[in-house]
């Protein structure tokens, strides 16, 4: 692939991987606003935030075989095409369970986006190549938590949160057209499997006993988990514990968000040099000293002084952690990479929305919580990884 052409395919699928924290962080700053203009309370607000992320899950279960059957142009613009009508409806929902039904279609249809992004470069790629591009897509994915709330709250200065989806639309119509001419086919027909429920099951029952598969999809999942409950955590943290301004706290929300970028470019240069299993083996093991950190820092209140840091540490090693799993997930199945990809992101969601409202049940006075979610699952992505993975795995 020429240059040119390299940089296309990684601005066009970085911004299909960037569909969940578009859809999910762009509209954050609205939910006040929306929640008065809807005469409701925060929970059925929130409620179009838990829809839209089930979408999003549920989508890749869908749109990744369905790739795998017809190829990946057609179900990519159909998910397109999905996101952005859901998108121009969510604009002009009259009641905040129509706006969850209308997010839940929206996750549905991005679905597509993040999910066939990946079984491209599998297409594409294999072994280091394909580590190397994944951190090449983390310079455009790694961008999407920066900018998406902020990009809400400037819209938020000159027109509603209505105003917010219709730019979600007009951001989905744009990805709709640059993929319509800017991505191939990657899938050949004669590399195209059967398209029934038995055959769809029989592919994901193959896939759930693949030891290698499971043992990195898993492990990059409960990382992933880590970094939600510093998600969904963090504002309450850093703003009630330790009296951070909303100003600061979005500093310190980007800084940790860069580093995500540019430990994923660090990762693109070493996989020349050291084996893509190794570095993921590396980037796990900063999750897991960085999650322990803030659950000590946390417990002996060592202050901002010791949790920044660690909260760093955590965020930024996904940057690492991201690029190997996903390669080393997708390396043993090039013909079912869209039901491979699909179950990679079905795990890290799902494991998201789980570890997000453990953060939360024990309050948010302190932020011991918080540490012990995120000490606990880093962690045990190390043991995952080292049981499954580097035991018995030529990965």
């Amino acid at each position: 692939m020429s240059a040119p052409d390299r940089t296309k395919y990684v601005l066009i699928l970085g911004g299909l991987s960037a569909f969940g924290p578009l859809a999910i962080d762009m509209y954050l700053p609205a939910f006040p606003e929306i929640a008065a203009e809807l005469g409701t309370g925060a929970s059925q607000v929130q409620l179009s935030l838990t829809a839209c992320t089930l979408g999003l899950a549920l989508g890749q279960l869908v749109a990744g075989p369905l790739s795998d059957t017809f190829g990946r142009r057609r179900p990519l613009l159909i998910g397109l095409v999905v996101f952005t009508l859901a998108s121009l409806l969510c604009a002009f929902a009259p009641s905040a369970y129509a706006l969850a039904g209308l997010r839940l279609v929206q996750g549905l249809g991005g679905a597509a986006g993040i999910v066939i992004a990946r079984a491209v470069v599998r297409d594409l790629y294999s072994g280091i190549e394909m580590a190397r591009f994944f951190s090449l897509l983390m310079l455009v994915n790694g961008l999407a938590p920066i900018l998406a709330p902020l990009i809400g709250g400037q819209l938020l200065q000159v027109t509603s949160w209505r105003g917010v989806f219709l730019a979600l639309g007009l951001i989905g119509a744009v990805l709709l057209v640059a993929s319509a001419f800017g991505v191939r086919e990657t899938l050949p027909a004669q590399n195209r499997r059967a398209g029934n429920l038995g055959d769809t099951l029989r592919t994901f029952r193959a896939l759930l006993g693949d030891r290698a598969f499971i043992g990195c999809s898993l492990s990059s999942a409960l990382a992933f988990a880590a970094m939600f409950a510093y998600i969904s955590g963090s504002s309450f943290v850093l703003q009630d514990v330790y009296g951070m301004s909303p100003q600061l706290f979005s500093l310190v929300f980007g800084i940790n968000s860069l580093g995500i970028i540019l430990v994923g470019q660090l990762n693109a240069r070493l996989v020349e040099r050291a084996a893509p299993r190794r570095l993921l083996a590396i980037g796990l093991g900063c999750t897991a000293l960085g999650g322990v950190a803030v659950a000590v820092s946390a417990a002996v209140d060592a202050g901002l002084a010791g949790l920044l840091p660690a909260l760093f540490l955590v965020v930024s090693s996904i940057g690492m952690v991201s690029p190997n799993a996903t390669a080393l997930a997708l390396s043993g199945h090039p013909e079912t990479a869209g039901s491979a990809s699909a179950l990679l992101g079905v795990m890290q969601f799902s494991a998201g929305a789980l570890a997000a409202p453990l953060v939360g049940s024990a309050g948010t006075g302190t932020a011991l919580p918080m540490g012990l979610v995120m000490g606990g699952l880093s962690v045990a992505a190390v043991i995952v990884f080292a049981v499954l993975v580097r035991r018995g795995s030529t990965a």
